[in-house]
């Protein structure tokens, strides 16, 4: 059979991402920071893209009220002369005028004169604001007419590395010292630990280790205490040398740290040579200790969660859901200026585009809004339990039956809740926190989720008593009685995530604890 090249025509649909619609995808899923980013790039980029300001959301000027003629006249910045007036000369021009003698007036109806009670040298006392006003003018690098921000006058924090720097040079007179002291603490983590290598170190430095080691024992007696330590174990042995409690029993406790993680209290009283009343004392002293001595230094900001979605009760009993305002990019797309530059500039192609991508970034915004509000609007509608009552009553739901119900893909779903936070009666909450797996009821009933399960058991645990800690079994008992059906495996793997140490475990730290709180 010969073979031979044919031309066919042939009809077919296929679904093409376009970068436009990529990016539409990605703003879907953008948090607020990225997004608030995103635009920043796209306005700096497009000319047709502008901030919309807050004038545009208050009105415009002319419907506001007019002013005061009093204020119209201290916004004059020149005299009848058409010299330059400062601050200081409009104030004193109000103060000294006919509105001088009402405000003593009404201050002797008030009792409120304290030029009165408070004489300097029996002179009739004038108003000190003009006088300050001039000399916050007369600041160096301040000019005429700026703004003050009261930020610039807040104190500086002072880091971990200052306020070693401000003791080594009482601690260590020699310059080659603090040398190698500098160098150790440029060597510092956030939390106060070393990280050097003192080989490495004398090595660098051209000195011997033993003066390497004979500075880093001076700047381990600094403040704060526990500072320049290498380890965990050093740390505190550090600090119990300060308080003079780092005794040899002390000190094989320090050793055997992993045995006091695990809770192990019989072999702790075996290898450090005392009873159960010498060993809750150390162990109380050990709690007092500061194991990140560094952190109380830390200058970072934590950056605040803005919601994307507030629930707040309506008056008819529902709920009422809206878009936080505050999370919404304002961008507008100025058409007037396109009009006006495509009548004198030629290049009509790059404008167009321009246009064309304000357009589709506008629409994009809106098609965002209007699905994170279909999402957060349903996620309220199957979770009113939850909002009435608490986690308790919190519904087991997916993905999917969010999707079927708004008429959307799956995967739309799960973008829209990505990184996004809804502000509740209840508390702040990152929208997949909604989203829980089904755990099987006893008799057919109806499933619970499995957060809420998870607050059953964490539950039960806190209010155990020392002489009836629960077991895994006990608890895979007392659900049962509730209505929840649950295997001791589950119950165990709930108690891991969570953090709750085994029924033993806690036996023994809450006969220990009690029996502190009885002395």
């Amino acid at each position: 059979m010969a073979l031979s090249a044919n031309l066919f025509l042939r009809q077919s649909q296929s679904l093409v991402m376009t970068p436009q619609l990529m990016q539409s995808i990605q703003l879907l899923q953008m948090t607020h920071f990225e997004l608030t980013q995103f635009i920043a790039q796209e306005v700096e980029k497009n000319p047709l893209l502008e901030f919309a300001s807050n004038d545009e959301d208050l009105g415009s000027t002319s419907d506001r009220e007019p002013k005061d003629e009093r204020f119209e006249a201290m916004e004059e910045t020149h005299g009848e002369d058409g010299s330059e007036r400062n601050a200081g000369d409009l104030a004193s021009d109000w103060y000294e005028s006919d509105n001088t003698g009402n405000a003593n007036r009404l201050s002797d109806e008030l009792d409120t004169n304290f030029g009165d009670i408070f004489p300097d040298d029996g002179s009739p006392q004038r108003a000190d604001a003009p006088e300050l006003l001039s000399q916050w003018k007369s600041m160096p690098g301040c000019e005429a007419g700026e703004s003050y921000d009261l930020d610039d006058f807040v104190a500086g924090q002072v880091s971990l590395r200052d306020h070693l720097n401000e003791q080594i040079p009482f601690s260590l007179p020699a310059m080659a010292d603090r040398l190698i002291a500098q160098h150790l603490v440029d060597q510092l983590d956030d939390t106060g630990y070393l990280h050097a290598e003192l080989n490495e170190t004398a090595e660098r430095l051209g000195t011997t280790l033993a003066d390497v080691e004979r500075v880093l024992d001076t700047l381990q007696q600094l403040d704060p205490p526990g500072v320049f330590a290498r380890c965990l174990s050093e740390c505190l042995a550090i600090q119990l040398r300060q308080k003079d409690r780092f005794d040899p029993a002390m000190e094989r406790l320090i050793e055997n740290l992993e045995l006091l993680a695990r809770r192990d209290f019989a072999t702790l009283k075996r290898v450090c040579g005392v009873d159960e009343e010498d060993l809750l004392d150390m162990m109380t002293e050990i709690r007092q200790l500061n194991p990140k001595p560094g952190s109380g230094f830390e200058t970072e900001i934590s950056e605040a969660i803005m919601p994307d979605i507030v629930v707040r009760p309506s008056a008819d009993g529902s709920w009422l859901v809206e878009l936080n305002p505050d999370a919404l990019p304002r961008v507008l797309v100025s058409q007037s200026y396109f009009a006006s530059v495509t009548k004198t500039s030629q290049d009509h192609a790059f404008l167009s585009e321009c246009l064309q991508n304000a357009n589709w970034l506008t629409r994009s915004l809106d098609q965002r809004a209007k699905t994170i509000m279909k999402v957060a609007s349903e996620i309220v509608r199957q979770q009113d339990a939850f909002l009435l009552h608490g986690v308790d009553h919190l519904r087991p739901l997916n993905l999917k039956t969010v999707a079927d119900a708004i008429k959307m893909h799956e995967s739309t779903v799960s973008r829209v809740t990505s990184n996004k936070y809804m502000l509740t009666p209840r508390g702040l909450f990152e929208l997949k926190y909604f989203f829980t797996v089904s755990i099987g009821a006893v008799e057919g009933g109806d499933s619970h989720s499995a957060e809420a399960v998870r607050h059953k058991i964490r539950l039960l645990i806190t209010n155990e008593s020392p002489d009836a800690v629960l077991s895994d079994d006990d608890i895979v008992d007392t659900l049962k009685k509730g209505g929840i059906e649950l295997a001791r495996r589950t119950v165990a793997k709930y108690r891991e995530a969570m953090n709750i140490p085994s029924s033993v475990q806690r036996r023994r730290e809450k006969r220990a604890l009690a029996k502190v709180s009885g002395f």
